[in-house]
């Protein structure tokens, strides 16, 4: 994902993730741009700190119709940019939502939830709101415990803990941003969340999402660059612009 320059003294969410709810198909060419065969398909972004401040109408006029803003990282970090970047994409025009960068070694999912949900994790069904998204990714920070520490089932425990705080304070599942390598290794393949969370795939250089993650069946947004057109990473949604308003409503 975009990452944060000084976070705390932690990088934001890495470049690795991505996931899934439409019920379509898709196979692009990855490439620096939106897609070949991705027409028609709506285009997106997520941004953190390091981008600043965005120019929203700007990358609305390139073509994005979505965003994903970095709202909070572990369970005191909060991105001195999401005003501005939240705000402003719905000002622009654009879909938007926020997304926090778990750091499962340093409190509890149930913690980190509850501080995501109150600095700019929220949800309503106002069709402008996507739903909450876990960025859940290697350790940047300590390559030698790339899982956090964490075995297979306590990571299962944590990523539970956090959706189900989500869940209880916004009324929807968290998205959950992963890469396949990732959710394999760390999780052990758990099939525990694919039919109730979407997913957002992250792939790069590729021409399609390839592999899923252990459980499920389709991607809900590809990541398929970390740079191109647009600020931040580029993304996709795997359906039409109409679907990407009712997965934001949530109906």
């Amino acid at each position: 994902m975009a990452r944060d320059r000084t976070p705390s003294r932690r990088r934001g969410r890495g470049r690795v993730l991505a996931a899934s709810v439409a019920a379509l198909t898709l196979a692009g060419t990855a490439l620096a741009e939106f897609p070949a065969s991705a027409a028609g398909k709506p285009k997106g972004h997520d941004v953190s700190s390091h981008q600043k401040n965005v120019d929203w109408r700007k990358a609305k006029s390139k073509g994005a119709r979505f965003v994903y803003v970095k709202a909070t990282e572990s369970h005191s970090y909060r991105n001195p940019y999401f005003d501005q970047q939240y705000n402003g994409a719905r000002d622009a025009g654009l879909i938007r939502g926020a997304y926090h960068f778990a750091l499962p070694d340093r409190s509890s999912g149930k913690t980190q939830a509850a501080h995501f949900v109150r600095n700019g994790g929220g949800w309503s069904a106002d069709g402008w709101t996507l739903p909450p998204a876990l960025d859940i990714e290697y350790n940047p920070y300590d390559r030698k415990h790339k899982c956090y520490g964490l075995k297979k089932a306590r990571m299962v425990s944590w990523i539970t803990s956090f959706s189900n705080e989500v869940k209880r304070l916004t009324g929807r599942r968290p998205v959950i941003y992963t890469t396949a390598h990732w959710w394999n290794t760390c999780t052990g393949g758990s099939g525990a969340f694919a039919s109730n969370h979407a997913l957002w795939v992250a792939r790069y250089n590729a021409a399609d999402a390839g592999a899923l993650p252990a459980g499920w069946g389709f991607w809900t947004i590809w990541q398929y660059d970390n740079s191109g057109s647009l600020p931040g990473d580029q993304n996709l949604f795997n359906g039409s612009l109409a679907q990407l308003k009712k997965f934001a409503r949530g109906s």
